[in-house]
C-alpha cells in the first residue's frame, strides 16, 4: 500500500443533495422557511406550555420536552444544510463531522425514549387515572426525564467511542447533507465488521425496548377504551392516543429503516439507493420537527385553547 494511501483524511467534502445551482436557491429558501417554522412552532408549544397553568401536568411537561429535543434536533443538521446551498465549499472536518454525529444521535436517543415515556403516561392516564397524579407527580417526571437523557448519552458515547475507532485513508466524499454512521463507516478503511454489529446493537437495543414498552402501553390503553362505556371519555382518550401514534410512527418509521441495518447495505446499488436514503433522512431530520407541534396542536383542544390564550393576554398587555 502506497503512502497517499496510508495518509489520514481530516476533512470531508458533503455532496449533499443532487441539485442544479438555481435550484440550491428554491431549496435553500423553501428550507430556511421550514427551518423558521420548526423553531417558531415548537417555541410557542415551550413557552405556552410554561406559562399556561392548564398545561401543568405530566403530558404537557413532556410534549414541551419533545418539543425542546425536535428544535434542538434539528438544529444539528438544518444549519450546516443553509450554509452548503449557499457555499461551493461543503467542507467539515472530522472532528467537526464526530460532533454532529454526536449531537444527531443523542437527541434521536433522547426522542426515542421520551415517545416511550409520552406512552407510559397515556397507560396510566388512561388505565389508572384514579391513582395519575400520584404515579404521574412532579418527581417521577423529573426522574423519567432524567433517563430519556441519560441513555440517549450513553448510547451517543458508544457510538462516538466506536466511531473514533475508525480509520480514513480516502475517499473523503460523504454522500449525504450531514455526517452520519452509516455514510462515514462506508469510506473507512478499517475493518468494520465487529464495530458494524455494535452500531446496529446499541441502536436496535433502544429501539427494542422502546417497541416493547409502547406495545404494552397501547395493548393496555386499547383494552381500556374498548371496556370503556363512556363516549366522551374514549373519544378524548382515542384522540389523545392517536395524535401520539401518529408521531411515534412519523419518527420510528424512517429511523428504523435507515438505522437497523448493515453500514454495507447504505447506498448499495445504484445512484437511486443513495437518493432514497437522503430522503428518508430529510423527512426525519427535518419534516418530522416540523410536523410534531403541528399534530399536537391540531388534535388537542387544551393546546389550541392554551395558545389562544397565550397569545391573547401577550397581544393584550402589549397594547
Amino acid at each position: 500500500m502506497n503512502d497517499s494511501h496510508q495518509q489520514t483524511v481530516e476533512e470531508f467534502t458533503l455532496l449533499g443533495l443532487d441539485t442544479v445551482p438555481k435550484l440550491s436557491i428554491v431549496l435553500f429558501i423553501l428550507l430556511l422557511i421550514i427551518y423558521l417554522l420548526i423553531l417558531l412552532g415548537n417555541l410557542l408549544i415551550m413557552v405556552t406550555v410554561y406559562f399556561e397553568a392548564r398545561l401543568h401536568s405530566a403530558m404537557y411537561y413532556f410534549l414541551s420536552k419533545l418539543s425542546l429535543v425536535d428544535l434542538c434536533y434539528a438544529s444539528v443538521t438544518v444549519p450546516k444544510m443553509l450554509a452548503n446551498f449557499l457555499s461551493n465549499q461543503t467542507k467539515i472536518t472530522l472532528s467537526g463531522c464526530i460532533a454532529q454525529l454526536f449531537f444527531l444521535h443523542f437527541f434521536a436517543g433522547t426522542e426515542c425514549i421520551l415517545l416511550t415515556v409520552m406512552a407510559y403516561d397515556r397507560y396510566v392516564a388512561i388505565c389508572l387515572p384514579l391513582r395519575y397524579s400520584s404515579i404521574m407527580n412532579s418527581a417521577m417526571c423529573y426522574w423519567l426525564e432524567a433517563v430519556c437523557w441519560a441513555i440517549s448519552f450513553f448510547h451517543s458515547i458508544i457510538q462516538i467511542i466506536l466511531t473514533c475507532q475508525l480509520k480514513f485513508c480516502g475517499p473523503n466524499r460523504i454522500d449525504h447533507f450531514f455526517c452520519d454512521i452509516h455514510a462515514l463507516s462506508v469510506l473507512s478503511c478499517s475493518d468494520i465488521f465487529i464495530i458494524e454489529i455494535v452500531f446496529v446493537a446499541n441502536s436496535g437495543s433502544i429501539a427494542a425496548l422502546s417497541f416493547i414498552v409502547l406495545l404494552i402501553s397501547y395493548m393496555g390503553i386499547i383494552r381500556t377504551i374498548v371496556q370503556t362505556r363512556s363516549d366522551e371519555g374514549t373519544g378524548k382518550a382515542f384522540s389523545t392516543c392517536v395524535s401520539h401514534l401518529i408521531v411515534v410512527t412519523l419518527f420510528f418509521g424512517p429511523s428504523v429503516f435507515i438505522y437497523l441495518r448493515p453500514s454495507v447495505s447504505y447506498g448499495a446499488g445504484p445512484s437511486v439507493s443513495y437518493a432514497a436514503d437522503k430522503m428518508v433522512s430529510i423527512f426525519y431530520t427535518v419534516l418530522t420537527p416540523l410536523l410534531n407541534p403541528i399534530i399536537y396542536t391540531l388534535r388537542n383542544k387544551e393546546v389550541k385553547a392554551a395558545i389562544r390564550s397565550f397569545l391573547g393576554k401577550k397581544l393584550f398587555h402589549r397594547n
